[in-house]
């Protein structure tokens, strides 16, 4: 499939656009507050501000969306957003990152009620600790910053920032009801799933409550792959068992009406238990042959947070502030164990563990000023963000010889246990301030930004890294930057307004490429630290036109992001003085990415009475990225990407048909990579309100069961020539159905 659905769909959207000025007078915006781009966002500028008065593009997605189109992981979460992709492996590890505009991995800041979510580290095929640690049942929205956010929230902030925000007590409560009791059950046949989740508040004059708890257990998710057999050519999925849970709860005291103190404790778990058919048979590169190879991967996080938000402070240097302090664990424990045939005819079992542990400390703090200096108004924003960061990795292992019953600790080319880097300890401070600069009677907004970040990484040498790395000297690292940003905001009709911004962003250098250690004789290789290397950083521009009507939404956005310094791990740079080669970690990469986002929506029922209910919603991102380096495609940008959904609703139901239009991919950085083909799917989704407290929403997704492979899913570097590229395709034909009953 060309690009013709989704000419149509941008086609559909442009119309919706034109048609604004004629169906309807331009009214006053804060007359529509559930109207698209009225809707008031926090992350953008960390005030409450609508979408049409920030100077950066913003996603929103809220309850009521999540549940109607049954969102049950990031995958689902953004679904309908070109321009933010969620990646996912075959066989074990599953979902992986969220890029935005074709960055991901670390580079983009993830926050779970302001607090950062933990890093992604990956080092060969038995180990990935990856980043999806958010429960989407303990959410109530989130929020997507496009492009570089460093002035605001510091290090790995260049492609953007993805903010979720968890449920309060306020949420269920309301003046004259004090309680509430929900219990929702789900199940999707992807991934022969099954969910259910109970959720509880409380609430008085001055305390109120919440609880918040899910589970969650299924299979492996399927694919379009027809190779059933055991080996490398298996194109079905592995068999595996999934089990998660996650618990959210609140506690919130109001010693007044302008002042709150909320504690929360929230924690989730997921394991996996994966028979990996893919990986028996002949092992080229070992010469033996697996018998039998499986895999137990577990992770969890939990965290614990207070804060405290005052709305009425009533002093000279603020009118408002919160702060909180925070603690956050997160695990991922991975083992895997291989019975095997050598080369030489011995039988043996092969038992492997990763592990890789964060623990953060936080404090933060933001005040905000109002006040006014001649014909402009000022809200002044500012704020500090300390953090306290312990990293540690191991990864360890043993072969038993199953015919003499001998236990080794040496799996060549590792003596375990090893540490791919020492443990580290990483300390962040950071000041940030803003004042949005209101002139013009209100058309004007001038947003100035900058943060100061200082960062320290300290590692710690003990002996499982002194064994495996003999004589090698660690690094200490103190970087200090500065992120400014500048936005522009003006509203030259009440519903119309023109944005701008210019805003860096960075990353400062990981502990794992700054003192990365580990030495091979046997295979003539050694990797060593590299105490100088520098942030990596980024310089975005965008600009687009907003405009939110009664009838009609719309927003159109261009951008150009340049990104220096880009750090390539374990780069061969030559040969040591005993003739090894030596591998280091360096800054040597330059990219740009740059695009046009679209979206639109009509109300139908405003252009004729006869379209009442009806409603017309459409997206679109198209991007190009190089690796100007080394003059190459980006592979992690997408191809033109759109969505376009027709809906109905009515009082007790409602129904939507939505569809996702992929161009086919046209740039790779090398030619023998795959190209996957353009696609167009259709999904169908149907809610009903049955009562008050009885709602049930169901969905059929790829309701023509289409074969194609979905942005994220696909390695980048796959060659046109590998026999098994339908491991990678997507779910055919599948159906999701939940049932919520509140009381």
């Amino acid at each position: 499939m060309r690009s013709h659905p989704l000419s149509l769909a941008l086609g559909l959207a442009l119309v919706s656009l034109s048609c604004s000025v004629s169906a309807q007078p331009l009214a006053d915006a804060a007359t529509a507050p559930d109207r698209e781009l009225d809707r008031v966002v926090v992350t953008a500028t960390r005030t409450e501000r609508m979408i049409l008065d920030v100077p950066s593009t913003v996603d929103v997605i809220d309850r009521v969306r999540m549940d109607e189109l049954l969102v049950r992981d990031l995958k689902d979460l953004f679904r309908y957003e070109p321009g933010i992709t969620v990646t996912s492996s075959f066989g074990r590890f599953g979902i992986g990152d969220i890029r935005v505009r074709g960055l991901g991995g670390n580079r983009v800041r993830i926050l779970t009620d302001g607090v950062p979510v933990s890093d992604a580290f990956s080092i060969g095929s038995f180990s990935n600790a990856n980043r999806n640690f958010v429960d989407p049942d303990t959410l109530k929205r989130v929020e997507v910053v496009r492009g570089p956010t460093s002035s605001l929230y510091g290090s790995d902030a260049l492609g953007g920032v993805v903010a979720f925000y968890t449920k309060d007590p306020s949420d269920y409560l309301a003046p004259g009801r004090d309680a509430h009791f929900g219990l929702r059950l789900g199940a999707e046949s992807d991934w022969d799933g099954f969910g259910a989740s109970a959720t509880a508040a409380f609430g008085g004059e001055r305390w109120s409550g919440l609880v918040n708890v899910s589970h969650r257990q299924g299979q492996e998710t399927e694919n379009q792959g027809e190779d059933d057999s055991v080996g490398a050519a298996r194109t079905r999925p592995n068999p595996q068992q999934l089990d998660g849970r996650s618990v959210l709860s609140k506690l919130v005291f109001a010693p007044s009406a302008d002042q709150r103190f909320r504690l929360t404790v929230e924690g989730n778990e997921d394991s996996a238990e994966t028979d990996m058919l893919t990986s028996r048979g002949f092992q080229a590169l070992t010469r033996a042959t697996n018998t039998l190879v499986l895999a137990d991967d577990h992770q969890t996080r939990a965290r614990v947070s207070f804060g405290h938000e005052m709305d009425a402070v009533g002093a000279g240097f603020a009118d408002s502030l919160d702060w909180q302090v925070y603690r956050q664990d997160s695990e991922t424990t991975q083992d895997t164990l291989e019975e095997r045939v050598t080369a030489a005819g011995v039988p043996e079992r092969r038992e492997r563990t990763f592990n890789f542990d964060q623990r953060t400390y936080g404090l933060q703090a933001n005040v905000f000023k109002a006040f006014a200096t001649g014909g402009a108004e000022h809200a002044l924003s500012w704020g500090l963000d300390l953090a306290r960061t312990d990293t540690r990795q191991k990864r360890d292992g043993q072969v038993t010889n199953l015919l003499t019953g001998r236990v080794s600790n040496m799996m060549l080319p590792d003596v375990f246990p090893v540490r791919d880097f020492p443990v580290s300890r990483t300390d962040t401070a950071a000041l940030y301030v803003q004042d949005e600069i209101v002139f013009g009677g209100g058309a004007f907004r001038l947003v100035p930004a900058v943060r100061v970040d200082r960062y320290e990484l300290k590692p710690e040498v003990d002996g499982i890294f002194a064994e495996d790395n003999p004589g090698l000297e660690v690094s200490d690292l103190t970087k200090t930057q500065v992120s400014p940003k500048l936005g522009m905001v003006w509203r030259f009709q009440p519903d119309w307004s023109l944005f701008a911004s210019y805003a860096h962003g960075f990353r400062a250098p990981p502990y794992n490429d700054v003192n990365i250690g580990f030495t091979n004789a046997a295979f003539g290789y050694t990797a060593i630290p590299n105490p100088d290397l520098k942030p990596e950083t980024s310089r975005g521009f965008e600009a687009g036109i907003r405009h939110s009507g009664p009838v009609v939404h719309a927003a159109l956005t261009g951008y150009h992001n340049r990104y220096d310094d880009f750090i390539e791990s374990t780069r061969f740079i030559g040969f040591n003085d005993e003739g090894l080669m030596v591998y280091q970690s360096q800054n040597v990469a330059e990219a740009r990415i740059y695009g046009v986002e679209l979206k639109a929506g009509v109300d139908l029922g405003g252009l004729s009475d006869a379209w009442a209910g009806w409603s017309l919603q459409g997206a679109a991102a198209w991007s190009r990225g190089d690796d100007r380096t080394a003059d190459v495609p980006l592979d992690s940008v997408d191809p033109l990407t759109g969505t376009l959904g027709i809906a109905y609703d009515a009082e007790t139901w409602g129904a939507e048909l939505v569809g996702r239009f992929v161009e086919g991919k046209r740039r790779a950085s090398a030619d023998d990579l795959y190209l996957t083909p353009g696609y167009g799917v259709l999904d169908l989704y149907a809610h009903w309100q049955f009562s008050p407290n009885l709602r049930v929403n169901a969905g059929i997704r790829n309701l023509a069961d289409r074969t194609y492979w979905a942005a994220g899913d696909l390695p980048l570097a796959v060659a046109t020539t590998s026999g098994t590229l339908d491991r990678y395709t997507s779910p055919g034909r599948n159906v999701a159905v939940s049932l919520a009953v509140d009381f």
